[in-house]
């Protein structure tokens, strides 16, 4: 098992400190489940094919799941509820045309809901593969949620060129509040609920994003809950080789890691601070600290370095490349056979200050 972890483990995962979650609550929470495309005639990386996710939702229907609207996961968070064991959320990014034509018909068979974050040019320009504000009402009509992916899929973190820190936040507050208003507009629904383009974002843009009421999601793994950060919320990513359903088994029967502190959860690193520290202190009622294994991106398994009886510290021993990457920790329950799953995203631009072009 602890090998299967390991690849696990190289998975694209976050989760940040919830600075009011009440100590010793029931860690199940949720999943939430991320996917793109389901077709088997799209890249694979960001697709499963409909034979592989109808091999899914049958798993969740066959193992009765409680499978909910992402909105019921983010109600029971904030008001800090313990989600019912085996509590799964489906989402989806972007609003492809595969989504209507695919994964709809099998949703509506198994009576699932799920949700769909649109950004609203790619659907204005009718961009290739993409669902139209008509198809998208269709699916509203059968339950659908239809949330926020910003007005044009832009990395948000990202300043232009002689842009200052105050006009970026503003010109991405307006950005996040315009695509709201349109999806309000058009669809009806407004649940204030944004994921990231590309699972990229700061500590600036988390408070203005607060400020607003938003509830926020990455894309990284692990169980949602008590213990998370409502603006930065972790899902797990279903595509290409992380679609196999041995593997996403685990992955569905993960726990909310009982996080109680971070030294820092901002993921965008400063200038040459290539190799954080990252320190987390964690309620260790249900872990046994010698079985926590932690999985720097890159870089491979590493053991934490325990500062105290609930304080581990991690820290690459390289610099972290370009880009996204992060630190992942996982650790079994000691009692039940599932696993904690914990992750810190970090974004690091070259040494010259500026991003990887996407």
């Amino acid at each position: 098992m602890l090998r299967v972890l390991l690849a696990l483990m190289a998975l694209p995962v976050f989760s940040v400190w919830a600075a009011n979650a009440p100590a010793k609550l029931p860690t199940n929470g949720a999943v939430i489940l991320q996917y793109h495309h389901v077709s088997d005639k799209t890249p694979a990386v960001t697709s499963v094919t409909p034979a592989q996710f109808r091999e899914q939702m049958a798993y969740l229907a066959d193992n009765h799941f409680n499978v909910v609207p992402l909105s019921e996961v983010v109600k029971a968070i904030e008001e800090q509820r313990a989600l019912p064991a085996k509590t799964v959320a489906i989402t989806f990014d972007d609003g492809y045309r595969s989504i209507g034509r695919a994964a709809s018909p099998i949703l509506k068979e198994y009576g699932f809901p799920y949700t769909l974050f649109v950004a609203v040019e790619p659907i204005d320009k009718h961009y290739h593969d993409m669902m139209s504000w008509a198809q998208l009402r269709e699916l509203v009509a059968q339950g659908a949620e239809i949330a926020n992916h910003s007005w044009a899929h832009e990395h948000l973190n990202r300043r232009l060129a002689g842009e200052t820190e105050q006009q970026w936040l503003a010109r991405v507050e307006n950005n996040i509040l315009k695509a709201e208003q349109r999806i309000s507009d058009e669809t009806g629904q407004n649940w204030k609920m944004l994921a990231y383009p590309y699972g990229e974002y700061n500590s600036q843009l988390q408070a203005m994003l607060k400020q607003h009421g938003f509830i926020a999601f990455g894309q990284q793994s692990g169980a949602a809950g008590v213990y998370s950060d409502l603006t930065a919320l972790p899902r797990f990513p279903v595509a290409g080789p992380y679609a196999d359903l041995k593997t996403l088994k685990v992955k569905m029967h993960s726990l909310n890691m009982p996080v109680l502190k971070q030294n820092t959860s901002n993921p965008e690193l400063s200038q040459g601070h290539w190799r954080p520290e990252l320190r987390v202190t964690l309620d260790m009622s249900d872990i046994n600290p010698k079985q926590l294994m932690c999985f720097v991106q890159g870089q491979g398994a590493k053991k934490p370095t325990w500062l105290s009886a609930n304080e581990f510290s991690i820290q690459a021993d390289r610099d972290l490349p370009s880009g996204r990457t992060r630190y992942n920790c996982t650790a079994p329950s000691k009692s039940r056979g599932q696993y904690y799953w914990f992750s810190q995203p970090w974004l690091r631009p070259n040494d010259n200050g500026q991003w990887l072009r996407e």
